[in-house]
Order: C-alpha cells, then structure tokens, then sequence
C-alpha cells in the first residue's frame, strides 16, 4: 500500500534526514545528537562476528528492481554484530512479534521455537526513547514524508517540506515504513528504512526505529497490519 497523501507518512522523526548528495547539509543538520560513526570492518575475507564480508556484501547488496532502486549498503559502516542474523531468542510473545530492544540497538522478529530474526538498528536519542506495547496500524511503500510542527519550530530549514516530502531516496521514511497504533490512533512512532549505514547502533531520532533498508524490506515483507510490537525499556 503507497501512502501519498499530506499527513499519511507524518512521523517523529526529527533527527533522521534525507539521504543523497544533495542532502548532505541537511541530513548533518537533522542528525542533532548522532553519536560518532562506527569503526570500519578489516579488510580480511570475514568480519569478527562470524559473517563473512563476502556474504554481508550480497546480503545488503543493490536492490534495482524497486520504484526507486536502492543502493547497496556500505558493510564496513556498520558493526558486524548489526548485521541480520537468526539468533536465539527465548519469549513468550506470540511468532510474528517485533520486540524493539533500543538499548542494544536491535529489532526481533519473533520465529517460534526458541528463535527470532535479529536486525541492527537506531532508535530515539536521548529524551526521546519510549516503551509500550503498539501495533502495526498500517504499512506504506515510499511514504510521503511531512515533519511534524515541532520539528519545523527547532530546525527551521525542515519548513520546506511542510506540505510533504514525496518518496523517494532523499525521503527519511524510505522505502518501507511500519506505521505504529495504540488504542486506534496512530502515535506518530514508525519503524522505517534508512540507507544510512553509520545510523545503526545509534540514538538519533525523536523515537522512531530505523533498520537498514534490505532489512526493512526484509521486515515488511512479513509483517501484516495488525502485528503487536513490544518497546522494551531502555
């Protein structure tokens, strides 16, 4: 479903900024409280969690088919301890659950038996984390994009996408983007895609989660509206 409307794609996401060369002003000045990038991988045939270097490049590789084709993600960005993975994972929410971890950065997809699929992500900085239970209310495919008001009064240079920022790569949501509910009404929060890959393992946004975008995709593809998820405290 493609959201295009004014305030479909509005979310909290003050602190994530478009991407591409000619938003590179812009997205330093909407990284208010980024903390500092990550390391880069060694140059040797394996990162130092088990993956070989190899296998992240096709993991996060090039996706050219979609609306907007996506570049692949620079793997060294990123720490290898973020990258997707199945992992052990002892719940009792349901399978299909998301479980939100902010303070280690990670997003479960809970699989049944024991085990979840694990994401990297970024999550809200300092004085902007929440906790709760939500559900998906709605999904949208390269979602207009609209900042909310308070945004435009502390960084005034987001009032030039006042009436909304059509979709694309520039677009903070991305391609994909996980609307969150409570109680029948949407609560400004997403879990969205970011091509951002020094984004990861970092609190940068007002309380939106952002997941490199191969595995936003990954997500979304397996996730219905209506699907609980859990944030835990930080």
């Amino acid at each position: 479903m493609i959201i295009d409307d004014e305030n479909a794609g509005r979310g909290r996401m003050d602190g994530i900024a478009p991407l591409g060369r000619r938003a590179q002003l812009s997205r330093r000045s909407f990284l208010a409280g980024s903390a500092a990038g990550l390391g880069a991988l060694g140059l040797g045939g394996c990162t130092t969690d088990g993956m070989s270097l190899a296998e992240a490049q096709k993991l996060y590789g090039p996706v050219p088919e979609e609306k907007f084709p996506i570049p692949a993600i620079d793997v060294s960005k990123v720490d290898p301890k973020y990258f997707r993975r199945k992992v052990a994972y002892d719940t009792k929410e349901a399978p299909g659950t998301i479980i939100v971890d902010p303070g280690n950065y990670y997003v479960y997809r809970v699989e049944g038996d024991g085990t979840a699929t694990r994401y990297g992500a970024n999550v809200g900085r300092d004085g902007f984390r929440w906790n709760g239970d939500a559900y998906v209310g709605r999904k949208s495919e390269w979602a207009t994009w609209t900042p909310p008001k308070e945004m435009i009064k502390r960084q005034p240079e987001a009032a030039k996408y006042a009436r909304g920022m059509p979709g694309g790569l520039d677009n903070p949501l991305g391609a994909r983007t996980l609307h969150l509910y409570q109680n029948g009404a949407y609560t400004l929060y997403t879990i969205y895609a970011s091509l951002d890959a020094e984004s990861i393992g970092n609190g940068i946004t007002s309380g939106c989660i952002g997941l490199l975008t191969q595995d936003m995709l990954h997500l979304y593809d397996q996730t219905p509206v209506k699907t609980k998820v859990v944030v835990l405290p930080a």
